[in-house]
């Protein structure tokens, strides 16, 4: 949802260790619009001091395609249910992903860490199903809607246990499910992994 200043709130949920061809499967079933799958080339962007880092919050610089998008991002809990992480955004179109980065860089923020994941996009009764394959981990799925309520009901509509359900950020799931020290590494892609 976006508000009047720009910025927009995001509530989502993830399902993790997912089979990506039974949900597509199930998805298409349904009707889901399928958005297509695609690579995605990050950069993920902190203050020099690395404060950003604990505090949940960054610029990420991302590659989709013939379209690059920055965004500013602060993860917070929902003031509606404190188990939930909602997420603040601000983002906008670029042009040129190495001119953004130089831009960054001039005014004092810290290009960190160069990532990559495969996304495969639908969208069903309101809800956008983000299924995300990252380097070394396990394939999972990200709900995001306008609220809780519509959430859970698509996840039982698609045979989701929510007590299953997740609601930490991907750094979250990559260092403390999986066991990556991905906040620490300056590449997370399919070639390098460092």
């Amino acid at each position: 949802m976006q508000n009047s200043s720009g910025e927009t709130r995001e509530i989502e949920v993830r399902f993790l260790d997912i089979d990506k061809e039974k949900l597509v499967e199930k998805l298409k079933s349904l009707g889901a619009t399928d958005k297509g799958e695609v690579m995605l080339e990050e950069v993920i962007v902190y203050d020099k001091e690395e404060k950003w880092m604990n505090e949940k919050r960054f610029v990420r610089i991302r590659k989709s395609g013939d379209t690059t998008t920055m965004v500013y991002k602060e993860h917070m809990p929902d003031a509606t249910d404190d188990a939930t992480n909602g997420a603040i955004e601000v983002e906008f179109q670029i042009g040129d992903l190495e001119k953004a980065i130089l831009f960054l860089e001039k005014i004092g923020l810290n290009p960190y860490r160069r990532q990559q994941k495969k996304r495969h996009t639908f969208e069903l009764d309101g809800v956008t199903l983000d299924i995300d394959t990252w380097p070394r981990i396990p394939t999972y799925v990200e709900f995001e809607g306008p609220s809780m309520g519509v959430l859970q009901s698509l996840a039982a509509k698609l045979g989701f246990d929510w007590s299953t359900v997740m609601y930490e950020d991907p750094r979250y799931v990559i260092e403390k499910i999986y066991g990556i020290p991905v906040g620490s590494m300056r590449w997370f892609t399919f070639d390098r992994f460092e």
